[in-house]
């Protein structure tokens, strides 16, 4: 995901910027969402003002941290089942900067044949990700704007990899809520979804207003990076039209289809973010 996509809205709560210039020309007094959300998790690969926002983002839901392992958590097994329902291919939309298990990691632990290609505009996330691919001839890192599905779904460095004719495991985690109702999610997602063949996936998380700390967060993403919207759950279910939901459907994340029983719900006191899965169907 890149801060290209990000416009800063006009609103009371600031953040100081500064026009220092990082690696490659990137602006370090311009936060990105991909970079905040390192810092959220505790990485190392973001600069002082998206370590701001992040620590600012934990002040206002503590479990911050925690949610945003959680969504890693739910791609890691959400892989893992597509993967052994035999999806050797996956197109990972705003895939963000590399972490543990990512995409590529877990599929071809599943299937060293699977393919996978990331997908995000971040110039750090770009080099970051062809770095930690070099050698690996069967996943792939593209420079596009995800909201333009069309040239997404007919660019030849992903359509060299990937066979659109047959299925595969389409990701959308955490990059919705980052699109303005005027980018139209739910016509991105359709269009998207019409370019799989059935026995596809659709796999997406979003932030959901559900919580008064949720809508504090809203305020500070919005206000901050320019996106973040928490969307109402039948909104974000809307999204999963034309698919059959895998069990147990669109759920608070750390209920979707956990490695061991959730035993202490106040671990996620907070947390907002919900997903699921859907099956595309025949048409």
């Amino acid at each position: 995901m890149s801060e290209e996509w990000w416009v800063p809205s006009n609103d009371e709560t600031e953040v100081e910027t500064s026009s220092e210039w990082g690696p490659g020309g990137v602006d370090m007094g311009v936060p990105s969402v991909a970079r905040v959300y390192d810092a959220i998790l505790g990485g190392k690969d973001h600069f002082a003002i998206d370590r701001v926002i992040a620590e600012k983002a934990m002040a206002v839901m503590p479990n911050a941290r925690t949610g945003a392992r959680v969504n890693r958590a739910i791609l890691e097994r959400g892989v893992r089942y597509m993967a052994r329902e035999g999806i050797d291919q996956f197109l990972d939309l705003g895939s963000g900067l590399p972490t543990a298990r990512n995409t590529h990691e877990v599929a071809q632990q599943e299937n060293p044949h699977a393919r996978v290609v990331y997908v995000d505009n971040d110039p750090i996330v770009l080099a970051h990700g062809r770095a930690l691919l070099a050698e690996n001839d069967r996943t792939r890192v593209v420079n596009a704007d995800v909201r333009d599905a069309r040239d997404v779904l007919t660019r030849p460095e992903i359509t060299e990899l990937l066979d659109l004719k047959r299925p595969l495991g389409l990701l959308m985690v955490a990059v919705l809520h980052h699109l303005a109702d005027a980018d139209d999610p739910a016509g991105l997602v359709r269009t998207y979804r019409e370019a799989l063949v059935p026995g596809s996936y659709l796999f997406i998380t979003h932030f959901c207003d559900s919580t008064p700390e949720g809508r504090e967060l809203e305020h500070l993403f919005l206000s901050t990076l320019g996106s973040g919207r928490f969307r109402s759950r039948a909104t974000i279910e809307g999204f999963f039209a034309g698919t059959e939901p895998v069990e147990p459907g669109v759920v608070l994340l750390p209920h979707w289809r956990p490695d061991t029983p959730v035993t202490d719900e106040s671990a996620y006191a907070g947390l907002t973010m919900i997903g699921g899965l859907g099956r595309v169907q025949e048409r």
